[in-house]
């Protein structure tokens, strides 16, 4: 299989807008993740290995993340969108 090569472009999220977020479900702080969380998150989703708190596979790489203040949990962005649901928040354990 070859490896994807294709470069991302930083998320833009307003800081207006992630200075109101917070996790739905314990209502802690949210930051955006450092971009080498991405690239491991990412390498999870091409290996089938990573699945959202619904136990679903993720299928598509993420363009970045919200990760809650434990670092225990992230919210996918995509195409600069957050989607802030409980279900498809990523647990980070054993992740990071």
């Amino acid at each position: 299989m070859a490896e994807r090569t294709e470069e991302r472009r930083p998320v833009n999220i307003d800081k207006d807008l992630l200075a109101i977020l917070c996790c739905p479900d314990t209502k802690q702080d949210v930051s955006l993740a450092d971009g080498s969380l991405i690239v491991k998150l990412n390498e999870a989703v091409s290996l089938g290995q990573l699945k959202n708190k619904a136990n679903k596979p993720i299928t598509e790489p993420l363009d970045g993340g919200l990760i809650r203040s434990d670092r225990k949990i992230l919210y996918p962005i995509r195409e600069d969108i957050p989607v802030m649901l409980i279900e498809e928040g990523i647990p980070l354990e054993g992740v990071i």
